[in-house]
Parts: structure tokens; C-alpha cells; sequence
């Protein structure tokens, strides 16, 4: 699994975070006329009781999170109801004072606590929680039981046969064994759909889709529109990569598995959900100039430490002048996969008091991929401290792109210079290896790209109810198809429900934002290295040990959401609009060499 961006939300994100608050949030005035006085009063009783409730939910979901059962289970679900009836009741009140003359912090405020969905009927609100919370658990205890004997697997074993194998049966035992899972509970999901939708509805959205696109500042359509805007800038440089991954699959699996045109099996990419294909690197990397350096060999030979690992990426961050993490970090984090118990493996970060309670969850082992996941769930960690003396409803990211563009941004700084300086790797590479380093690299940002944008358009048909849950699945696989030229390896089943064997869409999590922090993370790094005083090509860029760049990335994380993001997004990046050009030029060098190569290998499958 990829995971630096397929991750829970930060706790509470967006919508959730404003609602963490109590039970009843201060009432509106019952008589007379409502004023910008009762207006601040409001804001201020709601927060102060926000705090207490959304402390305690976290605590709640960081149980069922780290020891999972039918009763951390039941609590997560108990909390995740007070916190949907408090966030609606908040909401409800909020709107008495639109149209009221405030202070630009008090109307931003208002707006946020808007930003949510109510069911008003009890009953459906427990309702609600509790197939949250049980969609959630089904998916992290889901294992695949072979009947031929073999022991059970887990999601970590069968991405570890995804991972590494080249024997294509083997690939598609593991990738048919996890997604003949989730036809567990599509029905459960197909119900939490319409709930979820009725609660968006009483709160004036059309659906749950549209209440999480009003979330950008922007209407559900404007967004939609800057989603299709954003893919096309940077779909041909996809195109690039897909066209050279298959001629690449094609003489490693040869023409029976690989077709010379159309969509490419799923299965063959290294990953669950085709989403990164850095795995694969190995057959796809260059015949010349391709580094020999092995980062995860490293680490195992040195047999470096969940902790050491953490101690990494700490280092990273404080050598940008950010703080320690608190001692409380390492005494509750969860580092390494218990043996006596089911947690959610799925690497996340969390801020469970608004304060410097910060913690990670996640099964840490010696790999490349873990040391990177390490530096991005930092990333979420280092925006809560920057922002914890913000008042609760701008405790959060500028948007949620945002929240995951951080670590990510520190991420494209692991570059050999960097490696070089914390001595992890001896010496530099020549320079000729840049393009092993760009495709690499590649694998897992631009291959990304498709399936960030297609997850939550597969979402929005479905909660807009244009795709029903007869058609999940060939809704499902025709973006996939459409978006990123990848197909179902086996014929679809008639109750298939491949997309619920994504965690975000078991979990309920938007992954728009994951979408829009791939394209945030390059604009945020080229803005941080020229703040650095770097000039030469951005792929090469490090900004470890710049405090003047550390300082330009802390002034805009410490704004939490109090602004509108473009005026975020222009105080680090001088832009106020997001743009894949960043990105285009990062990638530059690479595409100039896919294109000659796709010419020369088209030439050779003739």
C-alpha cells in the first residue's frame, strides 16, 4: 500500500474537526433580534465545547484504531454520533446569524461550522456511526483464506506479493483474493450511502458529493471543474509513463498478458489498486545511468529501528528550525504491529487535544518506501503543532490538499544530497543516474495522478445516485479504464465492490485532496527552494537544513484555515491558484527521455 497518501483523515478533517464539539452547542437567542454580539458569543461557547468532545472522540477512535473489537468498535461508534449530532445542532444554530454583519474571522467561522451534514432523527444518526465505524472495522480485519490450504493473508502479506513477485498467477491470486473481500459489506455501504446523503440534504447540499466539494471555497461545480482542468494539464506527461510502462510489461509478462494497446491488467503494477507502480521500477528502470542504490538495504543492513526511523524524519524538520516532537509523541505512538491483536496497519497521524498530543499510527519495517511515509504522516504531525494556537475551527489545514501536500513536499527533499548528508548513502550517484532517480520518483507521484482524480468521481456518481449499487463496479472500472488505462485482470463478478477494497472508500474518506496535494507538494517545493536561495534543476532541490525556507513553510502552516487557501497558497507560493506547472518542470527531463524511448520501443514492437 502507498502509504503516504492513502491515509485516514488528520482525526477529525474538514467537516469532521468542525464538529467535534459537544452534545448541545450554546443556544441561540430564543427572542428578539440576533446580534453580531450573540454571533461571537456563539462561536465562542461552540468551540470551548468543541474541544472537550472532539478530545474524547479522538481518544475513542484511536482505540478502536489500535485494538480492534466489536466493543472499541461500539465506542468509536458512540463518539462518532455525538460528534455527528453536535456538529448538525451547531450548524442548525450557525445559520440564525447569516446575513449578520461580523468580523471576518466570525464569518469565516460560521461558514466552516455550516460545512457539515445533519440527520436529525436519532435513530439514524447512531445509524450512521455505526456502519461507519463498522465499515471501517470490516475492512481492517479482512484477510483472504485460500482454500488450497495456504494460511490466511492479511492486506501487508498480499501487497507484499504484489510488491515482489513477477509471476503474473501469483499476482492475480493475491490482487483477486483481496478484492473478493469487499463484497462483505456493499450492501452495508450502499446503506451508509443513503444516510449519508439524507444528512447532506437537511443541511441543503444535494448529496454528500456536492456538501465535499463546497469545501474549497468554491462551488461543487467550480471544483469539479478545476479537478478536470488540473488532470488535463498534467495528462500528458501520464500518457508518457503509461506508454512506456507497457512496452516495459509487455517483455517482461510478454503479449499474452500484456496487450499492445488498450487498457493494461491491474495486477501487473506492483500495487493493490494501480495507484503507484514504484515496485515495478526494477523492470522498468533505465538500461544506462539508472543508480544501483538500494535505500531499504541500507536500512536493513543497519538494522535501523522503528524509532530510528521516526528519528529521521524528526531531524529533517527541526533542521528547518521546527521544534522536537513532545516526549509524549514517543511514549504513545504506535510504531511496530502489535502481535497479540488486529490494528488498522493503514500509516495515519493524529492531534487527539488540539494541543501537543500528536501521534502516529503505523507498522513500521527498514523499507524506502516507510522511511518517505515517515517523512509525509510527520508532515500532518508538524501542521498541528504549527496551528495548535489557533482557536478550534481553524485547527486545520487551508484545505485538506493541503494537509497531505506537506509531507509530501518534505518527501521530494530525500534526494541524494540529502541521503548523502544524514549518511545513508556514502557518496552521490554520477549524474547521468538523474533519470532512474526522476522515473522512480515518477512512479508514485505521476502514476498517482488518475486514480487520486477518479476515486472521488467514482464517489460522486455514486452519491449524486447516478451510479447505483448494481453498477458500483462497472462504474468503478470504466474510470479506471477511462482515467488511467488500467482494466480488471478477471471478469466482474455480478456483486463486485472493488472500489470498497480501497480503505478510503470503506473508511469514508474524501481523497480529492490527495488528488490536488500531489500538484500542491511541487509548487510548495519549487516556492521552498527558491526561498532557500537554490537555483538549479528543482529535481535536485533539498531544502534540509534551510531555516529560511523552514520559516516561509511555518508562517503559512500556523495560519491553520483562518484565510481562504489561495491567500495561503500565494503567502508561500506567491500564486493564489493551483497548478500542475510545478510538477511539469520537476518532470521535465524525464518526459524528454520517455517520449524518445516510447519512439524507439514502438519501432521494436512492430
Amino acid at each position: 500500500m502507498f502509504k503516504t497518501m492513502t491515509k485516514k483523515p488528520l482525526v477529525l478533517a474538514t467537516a469532521l474537526a468542525l464538529s467535534a464539539g459537544a452534545v448541545h452547542a450554546a443556544e441561540a437567542p430564543k427572542k428578539g433580534k440576533a446580534t453580531a454580539a450573540d454571533a461571537h458569543k456563539f462561536i465562542q461557547a461552540t468551540e470551548e465545547k468543541f474541544d472537550k468532545l472532539g478530545m474524547d472522540t479522538n481518544r475513542a477512535e484511536w482505540v478502536a484504531a489500535n485494538f480492534i473489537t466489536d466493543d472499541t468498535e461500539a465506542l468509536s461508534a458512540y463518539f462518532g454520533e455525538l460528534t455527528l449530532d453536535a456538529a448538525g445542532k451547531a450548524a442548525l444554530e450557525a445559520r440564525h446569524y447569516n446575513g449578520l454583519k461580523l468580523s471576518e474571522d466570525d464569518a469565516r467561522k460560521l461558514k466552516l461550522l455550516q460545512l457539515t451534514l445533519m440527520l436529525s432523527d436519532p435513530k439514524e444518526r447512531a445509524e450512521y456511526s455505526s456502519k461507519k465505524a463498522a465499515l471501517q472495522g470490516a475492512y481492517g480485519k479482512a484477510k483472504y483464506c485460500p482454500t488450497d490450504g495456504r494460511p490466511c493473508m492479511p492486506l501487508g502479506e498480499l501487497e507484499k506479493v504484489l510488491a515482489t513477485s513477477r509471476d503474473p498467477k501469483q499476482l492475480l491470486d493475491a490482487w483477486n483474493g483481496w478484492h473478493s473481500q469487499s463484497p462483505a459489506y456493499k450492501k452495508m455501504y450502499g446503506d451508509y450511502v443513503d444516510l449519508s446523503n439524507k444528512g447532506a440534504r437537511e443541511m441543503g447540499y444535494a448529496d454528500t458529493g456536492a456538501l465535499w466539494r463546497s469545501q474549497y471555497d468554491m462551488t461543487p461545480e467550480q471544483f469539479a471543474a478545476e479537478m478536470e482542468r488540473l488532470w488535463q494539464q498534467v495528462k500528458p506527461l501520464y500518457d508518457s509513463l503509461h506508454e512506456y510502462a507497457r512496452y516495459k510489461l509487455r517483455e517482461a509478462y510478454g503479449p499474452d498478458v500484456v496487450p499492445l494497446t488498450g487498457p493494461i491488467p491491474a495486477h501487473l503494477f506492483g500495487n493493490m489498486w494501480s495507484q503507484t507502480w514504484d515496485n515495478i521500477y526494477p523492470l522498468l528502470m533505465p538500461t544506462s545511468g539508472a543508480s544501483k542504490f538500494d535505500l531499504t538495504k541500507v536500512l536493513e543492513d543497519r538494522k535501523t529501528s522503528a524509532k530510528d526511523m521516526v528519528q529521521y524524519g524528526e531531524r529533517f524538520y527541526t533542521s528547518l528550525g521546527m521544534q522536537k516532537l513532545p516526549d509524549t509523541f514517543w511514549q504513545r505512538s504506535l510504531l511496530t504491529k502489535p502481535q497479540d491483536r488486529d490494528v488498522v496497519c493503514h500509516a495515519s497521524a493524529w492531534q487527539l487535544d488540539g494541543k501537543d498530543d500528536v501521534r502516529i499510527k503505523m507498522c513500521i519495517r527498514p523499507t524506502t518506501e516507510e522511511f518517505t511515509v515517515i517523512h509525509h504522516e510527520l508532515g500532518h504531525i508538524y501542521y498541528d503543532l504549527a496551528y495548535k494556537n489557533q482557536s478550534n475551527l481553524f485547527r486545520t489545514g487551508a484545505n485538506d490538499g493541503f494537509h497531505e501536500a506537506i509531507g509530501d513536499t518534505i518527501a521530494l527533499s530525500i534526494t541524494p544530497d540529502y541521503l548523502k548528508k544524514v549518511g545513508l548513502m556514502d557518496q552521490e550517484p554520477d549524474a547521468n543516474a538523474d533519470i532512474g532517480n526522476l522515473l522512480q520518483r515518477a512512479l508514485a507521484k505521476v502514476a498517482f495522478l488518475p486514480f487520486g482524480y477518479s476515486v472521488d468521481k467514482w464517489r460522486w456518481d455514486v452519491y449524486s445516485g447516478k451510479t447505483k449499487p448494481a453498477d458500483y463496479d462497472k462504474s468503478w472500472w470504466q474510470l479506471r479504464e477511462q482515467y488511467m488505462g488500467v482494466k480488471r485482470p478477471l471478469p466482474m463478478q455480478a456483486d463486485g465492490f472493488d472500489a470498497g477494497a480501497k480503505y478510503h472508500v470503506a473508511a469514508d474518506v474524501p481523497y480529492a485532496r490527495y488528488f490536488l496535494a500531489h500538484l500542491l507538494q511541487f509548487q510548495f517545493h519549487r516556492a521552498l527552494c527558491r526561498e532557500a536561495g537554490y537555483t538549479g534543476p528543482l529535481h535536485k532541490c533539498s531544502i534540509y537544513g534551510s531555516e529560511k525556507a523552514g520559516k516561509k513553510l511555518q508562517a503559512m502552516l500556523s495560519m491553520g484555515t483562518s484565510k481562504p487557501w489561495p491567500e495561503e497558497l500565494k503567502a508561500v507560493s506567491g500564486e493564489d491558484r493551483i497548478d500542475g506547472n510545478a510538477l511539469i518542470e520537476y518532470f521535465a527531463p524525464l518526459k524528454t527521455w520517455l517520449d524518445e524511448q516510447n519512439k524507439q520501443l514502438a519501432a521494436k514492437a512492430k
